[in-house]
């Protein structure tokens, strides 16, 4: 597929999940995005070899056509990515991941179920009965993030115990509904279970209308607050792309697995730049993108890389980097090695040795993200080059 077949699909920017088809309109690869136009967008980029793994690049090869359905919230693309998963197989999902290492939530099969998230490998050797299990969830630190915003919707037990004297941490700050300590009847607990399968099962329509239902029967019943909460859960779920994970905007947790790379683009040593480039969970952040205009103005790229860490460093409130990727051979990832642990850090690196026309062509030292370490690298050469010629452009004018 060419990327100028992009614009007959027409492709929205709502939020929602997408489809790669082969031949006969066999599903090959399904993602989920914040944005579908943009999302599908980013898979042709210009330097697709660079940017993407082998194993994407020869999917897009196979592809003919782009479906897509979108959704009225980003919880709903990601829960309706892990159900078409799940339904469809398709190879290059399989294959690109093991989904032994994902994530699922497994309601267990209990008198009063817990609600928990498990990975996949756990869920093998695990003689526990459940009543659900959903999943396989691509993409862990945003599901962790919607199970905060679904809790506090319908609040259920995970990990209290029942007969507890007191009620659990989660109890008293509303997201157990009193499981743990007696305060809610196996009934009313085994409705709450009921809306979170249905949620989790992309049935959003059908769990309003049952809500719907059980508001009315509780004004019937003069249970006006109960009612009341009933039309507040309502609206939080007709409503729920205004508070949390809205298009370009992901909540991610601090186990998000960060990688940070660094570029210095220059003149002949004048006007020197030099940038910081963020992927989150194999995900651009491009809100975490920052810019370093370098004073020493020298063409001399292992100095130039020693003031930008020195100074990314004293930023105590920016996340903490799981790996380091920066460009060149041995000489500068030692280079950065010696400056990171000068600097009081114990943070792997990685470097990306490029051939005589600036392709990518050997990774040093960590190698296990290698899509996500030559995805970080080339956005942190675009976004160099591109910071370096706007300012370049101004010290022209006259």
């Amino acid at each position: 597929m060419k990327k100028s077949d992009l614009g007959k699909f027409n492709l929205p920017e709502n939020p929602g999940v997408y489809f790669f088809r082969g031949k006969k309109g066999k599903i090959l690869y399904i993602g989920k995005a914040t944005s579908l136009k943009d999302r599908v967008k980013s898979y042709f980029a210009r330097d697709i070899l660079m940017t993407r793994s082998p194993l994407i690049a020869k999917m897009l090869e196979e592809a003919e056509k782009i479906t897509f359905t979108k959704t009225d919230s980003v919880i709903e693309a990601l829960l309706l990515e892990a159900g078409e998963i799940k339904k469809h197989q398709p190879p290059y999902n399989s294959k690109e991941k093991d989904d032994k290492s994902y994530n699922y939530v497994v309601i267990t099969k209990e008198a009063f179920p817990r609600v928990l998230l498990e990975r996949g490998r756990n869920l093998e050797a695990d003689d526990r009965k459940f009543k659900a299990i959903f999943g396989p969830f691509p993409h862990g630190s945003e599901l962790k993030e919607a199970l905060k915003i679904v809790r506090k919707l319908f609040p259920y037990r995970d990990k209290c115990k029942i007969g507890q004297p007191r009620p659990c941490f989660n109890a008293q700050i509303g997201l157990c509904p009193g499981v743990c300590s007696g305060n809610i009847s196996k009934t009313d607990y085994g409705k709450i279970i009921r809306h979170l399968i249905l949620f989790f099962d992309g049935k959003k329509k059908a769990l309003v209308s049952a809500l719907r239902r059980e508001m009315k029967i509780l004004a019937k019943s003069q249970k006006f607050e109960s009612a009341e909460m009933v039309k507040r859960q309502i609206f939080a779920l007709e409503h729920i792309q205004d508070i949390a994970l809205i298009k370009k905007g992901i909540s991610r947790d601090q186990n998000s697995f960060r990688i940070e790379a660094y570029d210095v683009a220059h003149t002949s040593g004048t006007d020197v730049v030099s940038v910081m480039t963020v992927v989150e969970d194999g995900e651009l952040a491009k809100n975490e993108y920052r810019k370093f205009k370098i004073h020493t103005d020298k063409n001399d790229d292992v100095a130039n890389l020693k003031e930008t860490l020195t100074r990314r460093f004293k930023h105590l409130e920016w996340r903490r980097p799981n790996l380091i990727v920066v460009d060149g051979g041995a000489g500068q990832i030692n280079a950065a090695k010696r400056i990171i642990k000068s600097l009081g850090h114990d943070i792997a690196v990685a470097s990306v040795v490029k051939d005589e026309r600036h392709r990518a062509r050997e990774i040093l030292g960590e190698k296990e993200y290698h899509r996500e370490i030559l995805l970080a690298n080339s956005e942190a050469h675009r976004f160099a080059i591109g910071y370096h010629r706007r300012l370049r452009g101004k010290s022209f004018k006259i």
